[in-house]
């Protein structure tokens, strides 16, 4: 699981929709962008795993799934981890220095979200939302990497959308670690929402489908793209539904399944310009 590849597709696939959004109407959207910010998410998703180890060492050696991590497991060093983030870093500036100034900016202003977002449940329950927060970043940057600046009014609402999606996923993913992190001390929104959950699930997504549709309006978007969000939400209503939150093969999968969720709703932003 920890070379799934699911994260990295999570990070990337709100960077596909801005950038298909913002395609001219007609258009495809423009793959040279789509490529570069698929480098840019591999590079940032491995930063991101790289300061989550870093900051989790400690805990990492007390539960079963993450013991074998290579800082907790000590098979390098602190000083050894700092080297390869800085090489890591290096080449996602070196991508962020393609884009235009505004993206430059908007881009360096993620990584204060990156850094401090493995901190955060050990303070709030709500670490799932900072993780929103800073997943979705590519929502606004696909944007202005286009255009040169973001338009709110799509932007924002499209934004919005990702961090819900983002609550939902996770929050699933969150409930394979729970006993776990009841031990150690770890906060999250499955110990925030326990036999809730799925009440809450079904709130974050239908916020995560009004914000697609607004951005919809916004953008004047055509039919295959609200075809798409209706099928987006058809298979979110399947996963909180048969989710069940006290098997953490069930909720892995459901987790997983979260990639075609992302890519349906890019296949109808493209079909939709088109």
């Amino acid at each position: 699981r920890a070379l799934s590849p699911s994260g990295t597709w999570l990070l990337y696939l709100p960077c596909s929709w801005s950038i298909g959004l913002a395609a001219e109407p007609g258009c495809l959207p423009d793959w040279h962008m789509l490529a570069l910010f698929g480098v840019g998410a591999v590079l940032m998703r491995g930063a991101g795993c790289t300061i989550n180890d870093m900051w989790d060492r400690d805990y990492d050696k007390k539960v079963a799934r993450t013991a074998s991590r290579p800082l907790a497991a000590g098979d390098i060093s602190t000083f050894q981890s700092f080297v390869f983030l800085g090489g890591q870093l290096s080449l996602a500036l070196c991508v962020l220095l393609c884009l235009n100034y505004y993206s430059i900016i908007l881009g360096a202003a993620s990584l204060s979200l990156v850094i401090t977002y493995p901190l955060m449940k050990r303070i709030t329950y709500w670490p799932q939302l900072v993780l929103g927060l800073t997943f979705n970043w590519g929502a606004l940057l696909g944007w202005s990497a286009i255009k040169g600046s973001c338009e709110w009014s799509v932007c924002l609402p499209l934004y919005l959308a990702g961090v819900m999606w983002t609550l939902v996923y996770d929050t699933i993913y969150a409930h394979q670690d729970k006993r776990d992190d009841i031990v150690i001390g770890v906060k999250s929104t499955a110990l925030q929402f326990k036999e809730d959950t799925k009440q809450w699930l079904s709130g974050f997504s239908l916020a995560m489908l009004l914000s697609l549709c607004v951005a919809g309006m916004n953008c004047n978007q055509t039919f295959p793209y609200y075809s798409a969000v209706a099928a987006v939400g058809a298979h979110l209503a399947h996963q909180i539904y048969t989710l069940d939150i006290d098997k953490p093969e069930d909720c892995w999968k459901k987790f997983a399944s979260n990639r075609t969720v992302g890519a349906l709703l890019f296949t109808g932003i493209v079909l939709g310009n088109l």
